[in-house]
Order: C-alpha cells, then structure tokens, then sequence
C-alpha cells in the first residue's frame, strides 16, 4: 500500500513548506515555498552559511543590507530550483505590504535577479500579502507575466478579489484560522470541523464554480488530519514534520475536494471594489487580526535577519 503523502500526490500537488534543502530532497515535493521566517531559521544554520557568505560577498561592503536580503532570498530559491522540478515562491518584504508601487518594484527586482541568473519567470512565484495594495500590485505584475502567490489569505473577500485580479495562486493560512477560533471559543475542532479546513474548502469550491484559474493552496497547518481533509485541494504547502507524518502511514486516504462537487459546496458569486473590500475584511474579526498579525511577524522576522546579516558581515 503506498504511503499518504503517495496517495495524496495523486490529486493533490504537494509543495515542501521550508527552507531545508535536505527536506525537499527527502520528500520529493514539485514545488517548494519560503518565507522571512523559513529563510531567517535556515540562513542561521551552518549548513547554509556558505549562501550567507555568498550574497554578502556578492554585495560588497557598501550594498544597503535590504539589497542583500533580496540576494539571499533568490540565492536560497536557486539552490531549491535545483531540487524541485517546479516553482519556488520568493517573498516580497512583508514592510511594503501597504504600498503597492513598492511592492511591484521589489517583485521586478527578484525577477530580475532570477532571470540574470538564467532562471524563466515561469518557475518563480512572487509571494505578496493578500492586502488590497497586495492585490492590486500582483494584479499589475500577472499583467506583466510576473507569477504571484498571495499570502495571508484568511477569508473568502480576500480570495475573491485576487481571482478577480488574476492572480496565479493564493496561498490560505489553515492553522492560524484553526488558532483564532481555539483562542475565542475555547476548545478544539475536529479536522472535519475545522475552521480553516472550512475556508480553504469554500475558496475552493467558489473557484471552480465561478471557472477561476487562481490557483488555490492550503498552507500554515497544524495538523495531519487538516491536510487530509483537503485532499484533492489544487495544492498543499505542509512543513517537514507533517510530510514525515504522512510518510510514515499507509492508511487508505479519500479524495475530500473535487471540481465535481464545487456546485453545491460554492457560496453565492460576488465582487468587491475597494470600499466593499476594506468594509468586509473589517466586519471578519479573525481575517482582520489575522492578516496584520502575519504582516507584524514577517516584518519583524526580515528586521531579524537585516541584524543578523549586519552582524555577519561585520565579522
């Protein structure tokens, strides 16, 4: 009997969620996506302290340590470009996720450095945050063949105006959902009940009723009983220890999502401008909170690895 992370390969596209190089190879994932945190955590480890000596030798004393940071991030995308017979998804700082004349500018500059490096931009996702300046930045840069992946996606306002924007993928937080309602009701869910299962699960039939090509990802999950609750979910981005559990098990999964069955699961069509969005991201407590929090974190963790970069180079 094969594996569950085998069987869940059959209808689902399964993306490695770290930076490790060692992971990817282990469990053979077609993409692979990273973020400040996941750099931040891998760029400390001596393993890959030859990617840190790179960038800043590529730099140059005199190189502002934002510039560094972004040849870090494309240095780490490389070298799981080599792993991963797909994309890589390389995050723009989470600092201009209310500026989107920044943001475009950041994700040209990634692509530009992929593509100096000989890389299409077909094999590289721009990860931008699900704001409304996010999604009118990635919907300038899809224009442009640049490929994004929205993050911090916590409700379906957020994933109906990236669809709208034709965005490539986004990119839904499953366990930070999950955490929310544990923190407000105070107890736990079920997999089947699950609150971010649910979002994820609504997103997706929405799409493929409405005939949306963005592509929809779960991430950011807690537990192995979520991802098998969205099996036959477009993608699914899951973390190391998570593979590993669905590695080690053999036990017959079943196909939970499916095109087929999106007409009777889809909530009703809408569409936001600008007022209407802010309006309902504020009237989703959880999608609110949840959003700036992400922002918060991310920002705080590429301030992190500005520190730890600096440090570096001082010797």
């Amino acid at each position: 009997m094969p594996s569950q992370l085998d069987q869940l390969k059959q209808f689902t596209q399964v993306v490695a969620d770290t930076g490790d190089f060692a992971s990817m190879r282990q469990f053979a994932p077609k993409d692979a996506t990273t973020n400040p945190s996941l750099i931040l955590k891998a760029a400390a480890m001596p393993e890959y302290g030859y990617l840190v000596d790179q960038a800043l030798r590529d730099a140059g004393p005199a190189t502002p340590v934002g510039q560094v940071i972004d040849s870090l991030l494309v240095l780490f995308g490389l070298e799981i470009l080599k792993i991963v017979p797909g994309r890589v998804s390389t995050e723009v700082d989470a600092r201009l996720s209310f500026d989107r004349d920044g943001t475009v500018a950041k994700a040209r500059e990634i692509i530009a450095r992929y593509a100096a490096a000989g890389i299409p931009r077909e094999r590289v996702l721009i990860k931008i945050a699900s704001t409304w300046e996010g999604i009118r930045a990635a919907e300038v840069l899809e224009r442009e063949g640049i490929r994004c992946n929205l993050t911090l996606l916590f409700s379906l306002p957020q994933a109906v105006a990236c669809a709208e924007a034709g965005v490539r993928l986004i990119s839904p937080f499953v366990g930070r959902i999950l955490d929310w309602h544990k923190r407000n009701a105070g107890r736990d869910f079920a997999p089947v009940e699950d609150p971010g299962v649910r979002s994820v699960a609504s997103i997706y039939a929405y799409y493929k009723q409405y005939g949306y090509a963005t592509e929809v990802m779960g991430a950011s999950f807690r537990n192995k009983g979520e991802i098998l609750e969205l099996a036959g979910c477009d993608l699914l981005t899951i973390a190391p220890p998570l593979l590993a559990e669905l590695a080690a098990s053999d036990e017959p999964i079943t196909r939970k999502l499916s095109p087929e069955h999106a007409a009777k699961d889809a909530p009703s069509r809408r569409s936001y401008d600008e007022k209407a969005f802010r309006f309902a991201l504020n009237e989703d407590a959880m999608a609110t909170e949840k959003t700036a929090e992400g922002i918060r974190l991310f920002s705080a963790d590429i301030v992190k690895l500005e520190t730890f970069l600096e440090q570096r180079r001082r010797g």
